[in-house]
């Protein structure tokens, strides 16, 4: 599955990034919420052995999620994930990162793309499931860049965020108990590659250009449609770009206009 091995390339260019940090590094703060770097960390190793406990073993999963959502609940996600890595930081924490998503990968690479594994919500398809973890990794990663101060460098394999940006139109909208607008605008994105990608059907009224990666630090909320060069025309087109959400949850307002960006000091 073409899915498991771009959520590895992910990976390693992530890991690529933090390789060189200091032990102390790890506590800085970042621009998502205020999340550390070691907050982030643990937010993607721990639901990266949940999606591995799903595709592997559904009951041991079901039993899993039931103990953690009580913590989640009362506590929050950054202390229940840092309670059950019990308070794993720094190197350390880079190290169990590092040496499991190669695993996770490897799992996913072997199972048929249309598996159903179990999940918070309703079930989703292995290759769902695995696209969602590299959409994880990729937006939760763009905190650690901008705080680093380094401009990232994208892969075309951000194609699979961008269907899946495309494909939650309908559920942004419905999620936020709103009725769906019709037509659905035509997106046409220009990869990192250079190659040209279009979604959609023709709607010369309803259409958004403009650069992959930026649609798809709109559609995961990393930042405000304002910080994009993104040319957005049509009243839909306009209203989705304005609290699009490709990720699972309870409706999320994206970032204000200059709150998410790169550290220039």
């Amino acid at each position: 599955m073409d899915q498991a091995q771009d959520f590895r390339r992910e990976c390693d260019a992530l890991n690529r990034l933090l390789a060189p940090l200091a032990e102390t590094d790890f506590a800085r703060a970042t621009g998502f919420k205020g999340w550390t770097i070691n907050q982030i960390l643990r937010h993607l190793h721990v639901w990266n052995y949940a999606a591995d406990l799903s595709l592997t073993d559904e009951d041991a999963f079901k039993t899993w999620f039931k103990d953690a959502s009580g913590p989640i609940s009362s506590g929050g996600m950054p202390a229940f994930e840092e309670a059950w890595l019990e308070g794993l930081s720094g190197t350390a924490l880079l190290a169990t990162w590092r040496d499991f998503y190669p695993v996770l990968s490897d799992h996913f690479s072997d199972v048929d793309p249309s598996k159903r594994v179990a999940w918070a919500g309703p079930s989703m398809s292995a290759r769902s499931s695995i696209t969602a973890r590299l959409m994880e990794s990729w937006a939760h990663a763009q905190a650690i860049y901008d705080e680093l101060g380094v401009v990232r460098e994208n892969a075309d394999h951000i194609r699979n965020i961008a269907v899946l940006g495309f494909n939650t139109y309908g559920w942004t909208f419905a999620n936020r108990t709103l009725p769906v607008p019709e037509p659905r605008p035509q997106l046409i994105l220009t990869a990192p590659s250079g190659a040209v990608w279009t979604f959609g059907e023709e709607a010369s009224d309803e259409r958004i250009e403009g650069l992959a990666e930026q649609f798809c630090q709109v559609v995961t909320q990393t930042r405000n449609i304002a910080d994009t060069a993104l040319m957005v025309s049509g009243p839909n087109a306009n209203r989705w770009m304005s609290f699009a959400q490709c990720f699972a949850g309870p409706p999320n307002d994206p970032p204000e206009p200059g709150e998410r960006s790169i550290r220039t000091v």
